[in-house]
């Protein structure tokens, strides 16, 4: 759910409904702020009103990045929008181009992404098999196509198309050809 606080628009991520004894029921909820991301905590009572604020989910496709800013495509409409850097943070990471996302749009802006679970992207540097490395648990770090840099098996060689869970940036295991 999305509403204006102080004039921003925040969406709520947890609520939580508190009867405290003898006292009067409120819903503590956790917002995280669209503008810049900052999480807020607010204490909202029964007869408290909010501003609703509708958000459209649409399928977007990303196109291309140049310096501060990402530009995404409506696959219905084609229309081009640009996303800056605030926004999405180290996300852009699971990003290459092409990748299908789910956007959140407000007056038709986009103010969120979702990101799919998994992504699939090529190791573009890690270090050789280490000779002998035969325990299971044992893992080296490795550079993908994006940029981004999470913990891999020995076994995996630069070129190797690898899963990441986007919630974590954990390896997930090899992408199937």
């Amino acid at each position: 759910m999305a509403f204006m606080v102080d004039n921003q628009l925040c969406v709520c991520t947890v609520a939580t409904h508190v009867t405290p004894g003898n006292l009067r029921a409120f819903v503590q909820a956790k917002l995280r702020r669209l503008s810049d991301g900052t999480m807020l905590e607010k204490r909202l009572r029964s007869t408290e009103e909010v501003d609703q604020a509708f958000l459209d989910r649409r399928e977007m496709e990303y196109l291309y990045s140049d310096k501060s800013s990402h530009i995404f495509m409506d696959n219905k409409t084609y229309d081009q929008l640009t996303v800056s850097d605030e926004l999405l943070g180290d996300s852009i990471k699971y990003f290459k181009p092409n990748t299908p996302v789910v956007a959140l749009t407000h007056d038709g802006n986009i103010v969120s992404l979702e990101l799919p679970k998994v992504v699939e992207l090529a190791v573009a540097d890690t270090a050789p098999v280490p000779k002998g490395a035969t325990a299971t648990n044992q893992m080296k770090d490795a550079t993908l196509e994006g940029g981004l840099r999470i913990r891999v098996p020995p076994f995996i060689e630069v070129g190797e198309v690898v899963r990441v869970n986007t919630e974590d940036g954990s390896y997930g295991g090899r992408a199937k050809s």
